[in-house]
Order: C-alpha cells, then sequence, then structure tokens
C-alpha cells in the first residue's frame, strides 16, 4: 500500500526526510485540522482484502494521546470541495 497523489492536494508531508514516505495530503481549514490522505493497494492487497475483509492500521503517537482515524473507500466520505 503506497500512499499517492491526488488532485485535491495541498500538501506533501515528509517531503524531505528520506527515513520517511512522503505522504501527499489535503489539509483542511477546519476546526478539528483534518489531514487526508489517499493510498493505492497492489493487486495483491486487494486480492487479501477481498478475501479476508481486514486493514490492519498502524499510527505513531510517539507517546501523546491517538488522534480520531477514519478510513474508507469513498472520497466524498472524507470531504467535498465546492465550486
Amino acid at each position: 500500500m503506497k500512499p499517492v497523489k491526488f488532485k485535491e492536494q495541498n500538501v506533501v508531508f515528509a517531503e524531505d526526510q528520506p527515513e520517511y514516505t512522503p505522504l501527499p495530503a489535503l489539509v483542511l481549514d477546519t476546526d478539528d485540522g483534518q489531514v487526508v490522505s489517499c493510498w493505492r493497494l497492489s493487486f495483491k492487497e486487494r486480492v487479501r482484502i477481498l478475501f479476508t475483509g481486514r486493514i490492519w492500521v498502524s499510527l505513531l503517537s510517539f507517546g501523546k494521546p491517538l488522534t480520531p482515524s477514519f478510513l474508507s473507500t469513498k472520497k466524498t466520505d472524507h470531504f467535498t470541495i465546492n465550486k
């Protein structure tokens, strides 16, 4: 699974930090500081999910309280851009 660029992104986190994978993201101007990223699964990962129905998530909290996380297969579950 790899983070991918998407049309609405407005930042890339860890772009100049070789120890991390760059993370294209959309930072929304919201009270809760919402950050949205998009990930692409390999064919093998898609097949695995088809059979197991599971995705594992690991978050780094650096000893701080864990922030709320939300995963979805639909972009519109996370944001809509009004034009």
